[in-house]
């Protein structure tokens, strides 16, 4: 492999972040986007045709044919487990959407089997990659914000195409879990109130959180809203010495201090278009992905981040089951099955 000029296939076709895929890795002067595979024929030429690659609806046949140096997997999400664990059996290297899979089993076994190859396995959290988020996290581990006392997440919109009764938790609260975690150190336990009102499953929740540091959250998620609204998405973190806000992701950072009136305030300036599009959150993360790969090192985000979210909305599903108080266990690096959550 030419670690300067890397081979990757993408395998889905979907309209919208299928089609992220394709364009980040054709439009990167240092990838040859090599393949596309899909489910529908008609889709998969299509896409196919607009990026000037070939087309496949079988992913053993494009992997023996095309030989990829990567495979990059963005497809239904329930829809996970079997392509993934077929590019992982073949050989390849791969990154992956979230969620990881919807069981912990599958995300074990994908892991193990993964592992038991050394195969470079990256996940796509990409909104640790949005420019308020970094500087978020660069607060935080300067001591701008002195010992956190508390973090809140809320993050709602519409819903997708899952039909799983947790698909809101599961599939998009996981950027939560994940940032959370990546922010303020583990989750230590969890407790969880949630409502089916709207007749989808239970799609808008609310979570208390225990860190491990001693510090409270909380996570408020939902599909009973709209990307559309105002502040659709907010994180606030803070400290004994000041507190961070993130608002919609990428559209403003602020830091003040605790006692003072002045702010520090990040947003996007009237040339940088790239700042404020969160799309380009996915282009940042995938410029550190395959400097990583290139480098031979361990994805900047591995796998395992997808089956920590997991085993965290696991541990919330059973919290809201049991109307119990739901330990996760905070090792974010299990190399077989995690203990299960126990509640207490």
């Amino acid at each position: 492999m030419d670690r300067q000029h890397i081979r990757v296939a993408v395998v889905g076709t979907g309209a919208w972040w299928g089609r992220e895929h394709a364009r980040v890795f054709s439009s990167r002067p240092d990838v040859d986007l090599c393949a596309v595979v899909g489910r529908s024929v008609e889709r998969t030429r299509a896409r196919a045709g607009e990026f000037g690659v070939d087309g496949y609806v079988d992913v053993g046949e494009m992997l023996e044919r095309e030989r990829p140096d990567l495979v990059s997997l963005c497809l239904p999400n329930e829809g996970h487990f079997e392509p993934t664990l077929e590019v992982i059996r073949a050989g390849f290297p791969l990154f992956v959407e979230k969620p990881l899979v919807f069981d912990l089993d599958e995300a074990d076994v994908l892991l193990r089997e993964a592992a038991a190859r050394s195969l470079f396995f990256g996940i796509n959290f990409n909104h640790r990659y949005a420019r308020p988020v970094a500087l978020a996290a660069d607060a935080v581990r300067a001591g701008r914000l002195g010992e956190l006392t508390f973090a809140t997440w809320r993050f709602g919109g519409d819903p997708g195409t899952s039909s799983h009764a947790h698909a809101n938790l599961i599939e998009t609260q996981c950027h939560g879990l994940d940032m959370l975690e990546h922010l303020c150190g583990p989750i230590e336990s969890v407790m969880a109130q949630m409502t089916d009102k709207a007749g989808r499953g239970w799609s808008t929740l609310a979570v208390s959180l225990r860190f491990a540091s001693g510090a409270v959250g909380s996570l408020v998620g939902s599909y009973d809203s709209s990307y559309a609204y105002p502040e659709t998405h907010r994180v606030e973190l803070n400290g004994t010495d000041g507190r961070v806000v993130i608002q919609d992701t990428v559209r403003r950072f602020t830091f003040t201090p605790a006692g003072s009136e002045v702010s520090e305030v990040w947003q996007a300036g009237y040339f940088n278009d790239a700042g404020r599009d969160f799309h380009r959150t996915f282009d940042e993360h995938v410029d550190a992905m395959l400097t990583a790969f290139r480098n031979g090192e361990e994805p900047p985000i591995h796998a395992r981040a997808g089956r920590r979210a997991l085993a965290l909305a696991l541990a919330i599903i059973r919290s809201f089951e049991t109307g119990t108080r739901v330990h996760t266990g905070h090792d974010p690096t299990p190399s077989g099955a995690e203990a299960v959550p126990s509640a207490g």
